[in-house]
């Protein structure tokens, strides 16, 4: 799916919501709700008049990684993306160049035997593509005593992309809902659909109704350029969430994930019976209209860029019409784009 529409630069978002003025926090954005092909306008603060008790949030606890390190190929500059942890110790990676304005820009990937000089005195050595085809993303080992949680600790920063002002400290890329992981695991860039909540808000939620069902779904490096179709990524849907989930769904009220990270989560963990199930590992799951969701009834969401493949999951979930219309209207408000930017709720028709 690709949208016949051009979103102005200006509609980036810059800097975070709370940055842009005095007393201001993470929750003032504008949240644009859809209901089928009918759009209304409301703020962040006004979620939980618009959900009903009963309903279940399902939220992405990945916290996010400090993942973008500088380094050297022979006198070359470069900067690391740092992606996926495999199974078998290798990073997935991507690797970059500095555009002297603080940002990166595209380069090509590889050739296998590419080594990396890192902070530290650490290696990285280039050795296959992430898939067949895949130029963007190398698995990559580093060399023997270069634990990459700890080198992601003292030496990296967050992801950094061209549109926003300055870098920013990782608390920023942070959501409410974040844990630690025990292997040093985490997100590439943020689940930043949950950006917006603030403890303050997740209580006021809770004392109405809404009930929280975490999953996990460590997020890579998206394609900056290309908008790739994701690539396979590790999750977690524990054996309470799956209960809780099964529990709303049998009463016949609404499962609205929370990010396209928490759909790609909880549709994986489901099986053609529509039973969500405790499931570990990895999925490959590409959520597309003809495919379709098993589980999840609505979803909040950021704005995505116009050719994301994320636009599919969120035709899926909701419909050509009703998403065409939403964006519409997102770009006839002036709406903020990207991770800092404001989010769009799509609710079933059937709603209050």
């Amino acid at each position: 799916m690709t949208l016949a529409v051009h979103v102005p630069e200006e509609l980036s978002a810059r800097v975070p919501a709370e940055q842009r003025g005095p007393g201001r926090d993470r929750g003032d954005v504008r949240l644009l709700v859809s209901r089928g092909t009918d759009v209304a306008q409301h703020t962040f603060r006004e979620l939980p008049c618009l959900l009903r008790a009963g309903d279940l949030l399902v939220v992405n606890t990945s916290p996010t990684l400090a993942a973008a390190v500088d380094g050297r190929v022979g006198h070359a500059r470069v900067v690391v993306h740092f992606s996926t942890r495999g199974d078998d110790g290798r990073w997935a990676v991507e690797l970059r160049d500095p555009d002297g304005k603080g940002t990166t820009r595209a380069r090509a990937g590889g050739p296998a035997g590419t080594r990396v000089r890192l902070p530290g005195g650490v290696q990285l050595v280039l050795e296959e593509p992430l898939g067949p085809g895949s130029g963007r993303l190398w698995w990559a080992r580093v060399s023997a005593g270069g634990a990459v949680p700890g080198l992601l600790r003292e030496h990296g920063r967050p992801i950094r992309y061209s549109y926003t002002e300055r870098d920013q400290p990782l608390s920023v890329y942070q959501t409410v809902f974040a844990l630690p992981s025990a292997d040093g695991a985490g997100s590439a860039e943020m689940p930043s659909a949950a950006r917006p909540f603030t403890p303050g808000l997740v209580a006021e939620l809770v004392s109405r109704g809404v009930q929280f069902a975490p999953i996990t779904l460590h997020t890579g490096v998206a394609s900056a350029e290309a908008h790739e179709p994701p690539y396979p990524e590790r999750f977690a849907v524990p054996e309470a969430s799956a209960r809780l989930i099964n529990a709303v769904k049998a009463g016949d009220r609404r499962v609205i994930a929370v990010g396209t990270t928490a759909v790609r989560a909880v549709e994986s963990a489901a099986g053609a019976d529509g039973v969500v199930r405790a499931r570990a590992g990895w999925t490959d799951l590409v959520v597309t209209p003809a495919r379709g969701v098993r589980v999840v009834d609505g979803l909040l969401t950021g704005l995505h860029e116009p050719e994301a493949s994320h636009l599919l999951m969120l035709e899926a979930v909701a419909g050509r019409a009703a998403i065409d219309r939403g964006y519409d209207e997102a770009l006839r408000g002036r709406y903020l784009w990207h991770e800092f930017g404001d989010v769009h709720l799509i609710l079933p028709s059937s709603g209050p």
